[in-house]
This record gives structure tokens, C-alpha cells and sequence, in this order.
């Protein structure tokens, strides 16, 4: 790899590190929020969903113009929804302008994340290709611990409208960093006649491995996001303070940045389904040992693995897509990969708030979420792609 090529996988990085505050700020905030607002835990849900919505869109819709418009100008313009869009939330006023905002902004994430991998994968050497898309995707949760930890700060000092401000500053100032250090895809398409189509993922011989893999994405990201949004609401249910709740949260995804390079390593060894599969059950497993766990110091040991194994089993599939596809509809087919991820995203966290109403406890919760967790795990080792391992 050259220097031109590191620094774009080192930028790609960085905006996923952005990705992932965008993302789990609303998280990190929903308690201050509900306490603010009186705001009902199903109404919570649909919040969070919201933006789900929007990242689910921008993954299929808008993602995709970057096999025509180019990378780069895609990730300027999904940064720029991203920064705009985190800022106005500062200054919602109600749930609606709450849904509105998060809506758009996730519309800039969505695209951002699968341009992002599509554009590492297409710098890095086919032999660590797997690794650094994995790495590269890590940021995300990078993202949200650093923004984890600065929220527990912020929000008790100077209220949860500060946080978005600041996450809105940060990604204006990334945006540079694109400008004037992306280049375009180093890999031609491989007929320039060619044009992305999403029928292509649907025919053979992509059929069968891409609604494999969409399935396997849909029930992981349904786990994944029922347990990013709704850990600390949770973990205050249960007693905990905001602060505390908070941490939770951040070491859920502290555990996901020592597990996706891990993944990324082991599936470079043994296989990417081999991995994924593996770890996704092991994350179903972990689950329902929860509740041995439940008023012992080991819960946060609990909540680490929980990230370690979700979010490097998801993180896995990202790097699937990327190699089961070839450049000309690369991006189109990470998107929509993702976009069919996000719709388990944004049923994940509408059920986990029917759960809280429901007077389901964190422990009832997790035992449900176990089993799409588990049988991503199973999906994943079907995936029928000969370019798979």
C-alpha cells in the first residue's frame, strides 16, 4: 500500500469514528431527554427508529450514486448532511423536530458507511483486504466510546442540546479532510459500459448469496441496535444513575473496538463465515447467561463481550459484501446490504421499547435477542458465494 492509499483508509476511519458518534449520541442522550421531555419509553423507540429510517434510506438510495458520482463526492455530501443535521438537533424543541432531524442526518451516515468500505476495500491488497475493511469499520465504535465518554461529562455540565452541538462541530471539521485527500476508486469498473443496477444483485450468480446475506444482516443489526440504544435507558430502569448508565453503554462498544480488528484477524486465518458465524453465536450464549451476572462486578465484563461479539460479527458482514461484489456495483451492493441490515435496525429498537412497556427487565430482554443473534450465526455459514470463505 502506498502513502496516498493508507491515508485514504486512515480518512475512511475517521468519518466512520463520525458515523458512530452521529449514531449513538441519541442514545447516550435519551435518558436526560425522557427525564426533559416526559418523553414515553415506546415514543423513545420511535426516536431512535427515526433515525434508522434515514441511515436505512441513504444506505439503498443514496449510497449507489457513488459507483456514478464517485466516492468522494458522496462522502462530502453525506458529511455534510451528517454535520448539519447532528447541529440542528442542539435545537429540536419536541419529539417531532427530534424525528425530523435524526431522519436526515441518517440519511448522511447511511451512505457515508457503505462508501466508506467500498473505497477501503477497492485501496487494500486482496490479502488484508478483509482486515482493513473490519478496521476501518471499527471507527464506528471508536466513535462511540470517545463520544461516551465525553457525554457523560457534558450532558450532567451543560445539558444534552451541548453534545449535539459539539458532535455537529466535529464533523464540519472532518469535512476538509476528504476535500483534499480522497481520490477516486485506484480500481477501474470492470466493463465501463457497464452501469450499477440493484437488479444485478438479484440475478445469478449473486441471487442466492446476497438475500443469504441480507437476512443475516437484518437479524444482526436488529440485535446490535436494540442493545446500542437501548443499554442505558436499560441500565437506569434498573437503578443506575445516568452517568453509570452511560458507562454501560461505552464499554459495550469499548468491547466492539477490541473485537472487530480481532474478527477482522481471525477471518483473515480462517475464513470470514467461519468467524462470523462463531462469533454471533457466542454473543447469543452471552446473552442469555445475562442474568447470572445481574448485581455482581462481572456485568460489565457481560456488556464488553456483548460488544466484542455483536458488533464484530456485523462489522464481519460489511466485509463480506465488499468482497462478494466486483468494483462497477460495489458500492450499490454494500449499500443495500446495509440498507436490508437497517430495516432489523429499526425493528430492533421499536420492539425493545414493547419490551420496556411490556415490564420486561434487561435480563427477559436479552434472552429475546438472543435468538436473531444466534441465527445470524447460522445464516452466515450458508452464505453460498464461492468468493467467501
Amino acid at each position: 500500500m502506498s502513502t496516498k492509499q493508507y491515508l485514504a483508509v486512515f480518512i475512511c476511519f475517521v468519518m466512520n469514528m463520525l458515523d458512530g458518534m452521529d449514531v449513538l449520541i441519541i442514545s447516550y442522550a435519551a435518558p436526560a431527554i425522557a427525564k426533559a421531555w416526559s418523553i414515553s419509553p415506546a415514543n423513545l423507540g420511535i426516536v431512535f427508529s427515526s433515525g434508522l429510517v434515514g441511515m436505512t434510506v441513504g444506505a439503498i438510495f443514496l449510497a449507489p450514486f457513488a459507483d456514478r458520482i464517485g466516492r468522494k463526492s458522496t462522502m462530502l455530501i453525506a458529511g455534510f448532511l451528517m454535520a448539519t443535521c447532528i447541529y440542528l438537533t442542539s435545537q429540536a424543541t419536541d419529539i417531532n423536530y427530534l424525528m425530523i432531524f435524526r431522519f436526515i442526518s441518517g440519511l448522511g451516515i447511511g451512505a457515508m458507511m457503505a462508501t466508506t468500505a467500498a473505497l477501503t476495500a477497492e485501496n487494500a491488497p486482496t490479502k488484508t483486504r478483509d482486515f482493513w475493511v473490519s478496521t476501518v469499520v471499527a471507527g464506528y465504535p471508536v466513535g462511540a466510546v470517545l463520544s461516551g465518554l465525553v457525554a457523560a461529562t457534558v450532558i450532567k455540565a451543560s445539558g444534552w442540546e451541548r453534545m449535539f452541538e459539539l458532535a455537529g462541530y466535529a464533523t464540519f471539521l472532518a469535512l476538509p479532510l476528504v476535500y483534499f485527500f480522497i481520490t477516486e476508486s485506484l480500481v477501474k469498473p470492470d466493463d465501463a459500459s457497464q452501469k450499477p443496477k440493484v437488479e444485478v444483485l438479484l440475478r445469478a450468480p449473486y441471487k442466492l448469496s446476497t438475500l443469504q446475506l441480507w437476512t443475516a444482516l437484518f437479524l444482526a443489526f436488529a440485535t446490535l441496535y436494540f442493545m446500542l440504544n437501548w443499554i442505558p435507558k436499560l441500565a437506569t430502569n434498573a437503578g443506575l444513575s445516568i452517568s453509570a448508565a452511560i458507562y454501560a453503554g461505552t464499554v459495550f462498544n469499548l468491547g466492539a473496538i477490541v473485537g472487530i480488528p480481532m474478527q477482522g484477524y481471525c477471518s483473515s486465518r480462517f475464513g470470514l463465515k467461519k468467524t462470523i458465524s462463531t462469533i454471533l453465536i457466542f454473543t447469543a450464549l452471552v446473552m442469555l447467561s445475562f442474568g447470572f451476572f445481574v448485581g455482581t462486578d462481572y456485568v460489565l465484563l457481560v456488556f464488553f463481550l456483548m460488544g466484542f461479539g455483536v458488533q464484530g460479527g456485523f462489522v464481519g458482514l460489511y466485509a463480506v459484501a465488499a468482497r462478494m461484489y466486483p468494483t462497477y456495483i460495489r458500492t450499490t451492493g454494500v449499500g443495500w446490504a446495509i440498507g436490508a441490515g437497517r430495516l432489523g435496525g429499526i425493528i430492533g429498537p421499536i420492539l425493545g421499547g414493547l419490551l420496556v412497556a411490556w415490564g420486561l427487565d434487561m435480563t427477559q430482554s436479552f434472552w429475546v435477542f438472543a435468538i436473531p443473534s444466534a441465527l445470524a450465526g447460522f445464516m452466515t455459514l450458508r452464505i453460498a458465494s464461492t468468493d467467501i470463505s
